[in-house]
């Protein structure tokens, strides 16, 4: 982080957004990957392709879609919205804009407010040590 905070804010924001999007969409893939095409046990498929996990997944997909941009802004949860967005089948029509606006909004609080923090930690590193 701190190469990426001695960047001009423009270019610091591209790399931050660019990392997220790449890391979010990952991770709705796989989740995506492991209903489609990954083994599941005999029980937990029968769960998956049951009525009320179809419900579910139908209600994510219409509802759901104001979790992804929202768990940009908290810490631990977007890999969780993200893998269930996936899992439960949320649309590309729906995700995408969805989690582009997540991480303009993830990209914008990391490139403005955390890179003067490690900017401040790092001269407070440097002053102690000299």
């Amino acid at each position: 982080m701190t190469w990426i905070s001695e960047q001009p804010f423009a270019l610091a924001f591209v790399l931050l957004f660019t990392i997220v999007m790449l890391r979010a969409n990952a991770t709705y893939w796989l989740g995506r990957g492991l209903l489609n095409g990954g083994r599941l046990s005999t029980k937990l498929a029968r769960h998956i392709e049951g009525p009320a996990m179809l419900r579910a997944q139908r209600l994510s997909a219409r509802l759901g879609v104001v979790a992804v941009p929202l768990s940009f802004l908290t810490i631990g949860i977007q890999t969780a919205i993200n893998f269930s967005a996936g899992f439960t089948l949320m649309p590309l029509r729906r995700y995408i804009p969805a989690v582009i606006l997540g991480c303009l909004m993830w990209a914008l609080l990391y490139s403005t407010v955390s890179m003067v923090g490690f900017s401040a930690i790092g001269a407070l590193w440097n002053k102690i040590n000299t």
